[in-house]
């Protein structure tokens, strides 16, 4: 529940003000130094993004490096951004701005009719991903809003990443991987480090929860000063690892042992983004008291130094082989089963596919494009609602091209009831497994897979799909 803001008298805001100004500036001059001049080069690394902040006070952000996600939802996506949050983020000065010394304020603020407005910003590039057998290092130094106890509720400041397949989709989370570099509520003395994956509700990586640890700063609190946020994600080592760290102290981990192949190259099979917010409100606060309320102050910055990643290492791995599906066994009555591997090429009907050899045995569809359809009569998803859709796709398309792969039923212009976008993974013979969510089926139906994409490019093709619960 959502509580009602109370009215406190001006002297008293006027006072609080005051006293905010003193104690941020108490922080940002604290034992933890001023802004560096400069992103450090880690030892052994190879620098490939980077921004230190740099620029007059007052202005934005390098758009070259990084654009606003503004409103209160993705264009198309849940609401809320999908978490519960309440703010509107903007691309305005008065939430996003350098600071004039080398520092990007994201600051959230809350107007005369108590709405709250913050700031989301992304980076332009979806590729942060280690080379094959290398390691790939995102790191930011920042100070979490200097803010504690009852003023707190209500703030969620984070630095995190999401799986590149998100972008114009915004329905395939978890299942294209979410790594939570740092988040913090409540303005505890805490940080938080998660992945994000599988499928929601549950899954493999317990969500919406995810696989998670968790680390308070020292010396000093997050809130007092500046720290460093790391995640590694090493690809040299088998099987692959996710390392998170705090001011270079490792504190969690998460192994791609942990779960199936298919979760964790769904998850893990293509490049990320890097993301900024203070969100307001939502299912994280939620769970430690929830906010923001009439207490709750406004006006305190996510104080951010610099954001750098690097690489290291790289060859040329043998790849594990992937086992051919076994054909779909056909239940009583003609129908195909919906929880068994459905081969790509027996479709019934089809526009604008053609078939081909496929390296991993059998054939596939491919030139797929937009406005391309295959139709499966007869699908049987038995009583039990199927919940979960996922297709073994492969792509060689050119950079900046990429679509959706979407499940119909009954009619191909029926409203999807699922769909997981797809780009480029390294050649039309390179297979990945991608998970996505759909809507609830049950009984018999005939299934539309159907191909939609801005480009006229070919982008996808297609080895075989099934369904899980």
């Amino acid at each position: 529940m959502r509580h009602r803001p109370h009215r406190r008298p001006r002297t008293r805001r006027l006072l609080a003000a005051l006293g905010l100004a003193g104690l941020l500036a108490a922080g940002l001059a604290g034992q933890f130094g001023p802004a560096q001049a400069a992103v450090p080069a880690p030892s052994g690394w190879t620098q490939v993004f980077a921004d230190d902040f740099n620029g007059p006070a007052g202005t934005g952000v390098n758009t070259a490096n990084w654009l606003y996600t503004t409103g209160t939802s993705y264009p198309g996506g849940p609401a809320g951004f999908g978490t519960g949050e309440i703010e509107t983020m903007t691309s305005s000065t008065a939430n996003v701005a350098l600071d004039g010394a080398g520092n990007l304020r994201i600051t959230p603020v809350r107007n005369a009719a108590g709405q709250w407005t913050s700031g989301r910003i992304e980076t332009n590039r979806t590729d942060f991903r280690p080379p094959a057998g290398g390691k790939l290092r995102v790191e930011a130094r920042l100070q979490m809003p200097n803010v504690t106890g009852a003023a707190a509720k209500g703030y969620w400041p984070a630095f995190w990443m999401l799986g590149a397949p998100f972008r114009g989709n915004y329905w395939n989370w978890p299942g294209i991987g979410e790594i939570d570099i740092m988040e913090n509520v409540q303005g505890l003395n805490n940080e938080w480090a998660t992945l994000h994956c599988g499928t929601s509700p549950g899954g493999v990586c317990n969500e919406t929860t995810g696989i998670g640890g968790q680390r308070a700063c020292s010396p000093g609190t997050c809130q007092s000063g500046f720290h460093t946020y790391t995640v590694e994600w090493d690809r040299s080592t088998s099987p692959e690892q996710l390392r998170w760290y705090l001011d270079g102290v490792q504190f969690h981990s998460v192994s791609a042992a942990q779960m199936d192949a298919g979760t964790w190259a769904a998850a893990t099979g293509h490049g990320f983004f890097v993301i900024l917010n203070v969100a307001m409100g939502g299912g994280f606060p939620g769970a430690f008291g929830g906010g923001p309320d009439g207490g709750t102050v406004s006006g305190v910055p996510m104080v951010v130094d610099y954001v750098g990643v690097w690489q290291s290492g790289g060859g040329n791995p043998t790849p594990t082989p992937t086992p051919t599906p076994t054909p779909t066994p056909t239940p009583p009555g003609g129908n195909r089963n919906a929880y068994a591997p459905i081969q790509a090429e027996s479709f019934d009907a089809q526009g604008g596919t053609s078939t081909e050899a496929c390296t991993e045995g059998g054939q596939d569809i491919g030139s797929l494009a937009n406005g391309d359809w295959a139709l499966y009569r007869g699908v049987d998803f038995g009583a039990a609602p199927a919940r979960q859709f996922t297709g073994r796709v492969a792509s060689g398309a050119a950079g900046g091209v990429s679509g959706l792969v979407e499940v119909r039923l009954d009619s191909r212009t029926a409203a999807p009831i699922g769909s997981f976008a797809i780009a480029g993974t390294g050649g039309w013979q390179s297979w990945r497994t991608v998970p996505a969510n759909i809507t609830d089926v049950t009984g018999l139906h005939d299934v539309y897979l159907t191909f939609t994409s801005g480009q006229p490019a070919d982008f996808v093709n297609v080895n075989w799909f099934d369904f899980g619960h």
